[in-house]
């Protein structure tokens, strides 16, 4: 794969990926058992309640209280320039507010700094395959869960899907980054504020007549939603990564499954419904995600929206062809279907007879020469930066706490 189809694959990817890593995520369907152990968890222990009926307790009462009060348009002036993780909160912040973020900052006790530095090591050798994965597996794979597809489609932020989506790629970003949970990082700031974001959608998405009347459930965004998303996330990724065999040393595999034991944590997720392995997040996803996934027609129309923001980018050298064919490469043929993604007999094909040599030669090339991670991930962090500006349309990115459903529905 030369430079120029590098490039655009990790920028159209960074473009897909973002909708799945900030969305609503979805439960498995309504009768399917909860069964997986929190002994399996990072806590080890827990009431091992389904958490289909668990929510976010302390954030929905808190920004419920914020909209009721009028504070949030006061709140997300202040938010915006609270941008790096040591940076004290800034004051005016309504004292209950202000209470529940410090507490939401802090890392958990189980938090691991050396292993956490571990990741930001896979990050630097893998990111070409990561900026992939998280766009055309995790990205678009979040079209096919229907409670995130509807929950998307419906609240605020689907009625401008490029700035939705600009603020959901910066999760992506900020967890790849050297610094994502140092004091000069970004990563905890970003946590936060989804939180708070999420705590919103499960506010106001309920008076939507238009998502009431497609919706299988009265309160979205349960716990068991946020544990669907982050296996379409770390858990996806990792088994493609398997499959394609790349060999990634057991200290690193194990530093990036915590990079987001630790993001679950700071998103609300309780830690009883974290898995603490690899072993133990594939059994909980063959749980709850591979059940849920099915089309809907506001996946489908997400999907369509997804596929041309790739396109948009640089439409020259990266063709709708050339994600849809991805798309199909990654999630198979039953997916790309529900999608209602055309065959593209030339470059399915080619992904077909291609990659597996392409990923052979490329991980030679970091056996080979010590410093080549080094160059791959300046190379991955600028177009990273890239993704970000054109998304973004060069302004900064400001996480902020909706205060409607989308206004076009």
């Amino acid at each position: 794969m030369d430079e120029p189809s590098r490039r655009n694959v990790l920028v159209a990817g960074g473009t897909l990926g973002a909708v799945g890593a900030l969305g609503a995520a979805t439960p498995a369907h309504a009768g399917s058992l909860w069964t997986w152990s929190p002994r399996g968890s990072v806590a080890g222990s827990g009431r091992g309640v389904d958490p289909r009926w668990v929510w976010d307790e302390e954030a929905d009462a808190l920004v419920a209280s914020l909209l009721d009060r009028g504070e949030v348009p006061g709140v997300n002036a202040l938010l915006r320039t609270w941008t790096k993780n040591g940076q004290p909160l800034p004051a005016g912040l309504p004292a209950d507010l202000r209470d529940f973020m410090e507490r939401a900052r802090r890392l958990p006790e189980w938090a691991d700094r050396g292993r956490l530095a571990t990741a930001v090591e896979f990050n630097e050798k893998r990111g070409l395959y990561l900026g992939v994965l998280y766009g055309f597996a995790s990205g678009m794979m979040s079209t096919v869960i229907p409670r995130e597809a509807r929950a998307v489609y419906y609240s605020q932020g689907g009625a401008d899907m490029k700035d939705r989506i600009s603020k959901t790629a910066k999760l992506g970003y900020d967890i790849g980054s050297r610094k994502a949970y140092d004091p000069d990082g970004e990563m905890i700031v970003t946590c936060v504020k989804t939180r708070l974001v999420h705590a919103a959608v499960r506010h106001l998405l309920p008076k939507s007549p238009y998502w009431a009347k497609v919706a299988d459930e009265e309160i979205p965004i349960s716990q068991r939603d946020l544990m669907v998303t982050w296996h379409s996330l770390p858990t996806t990724v990792m088994k493609s990564l398997t499959a394609w065999k790349v060999p990634i040393p057991a200290a690193e595999s194990a530093a990036f499954l915590h990079s987001w034991q630790v993001a679950a944590h700071l998103l609300g997720t309780k830690d009883e419904y974290i898995p603490a392995s690899w072993d133990e997040a594939d059994a909980q996803a063959e749980q709850v995600l591979k059940p849920v996934l099915a089309p809907t027609p506001e996946g489908v129309k997400l999907a369509d929206i997804l596929l041309n923001l790739g396109v948009a980018f640089d439409g020259t050298i990266l063709t709708k062809p050339v994600l849809r064919a991805f798309t199909r490469f990654l999630l198979g043929d039953e997916i790309a279907e529900w999608l209602r993604i055309p065959v593209e007999p030339f470059w399915d094909r080619l992904l077909d007879v291609a990659w597996g040599p392409f990923v052979a030669v490329r991980e030679g090339l970091l056996a080979t020469f010590p410093r080549a991670d080094d160059l791959y991930w300046l190379f991955d962090e600028f177009l990273r930066t890239m993704v970000l500006a054109y998304l973004s349309e060069a302004k900064p990115i400001s996480i902020e706490i909706p205060q409607t459903n989308n206004p076009h529905y």
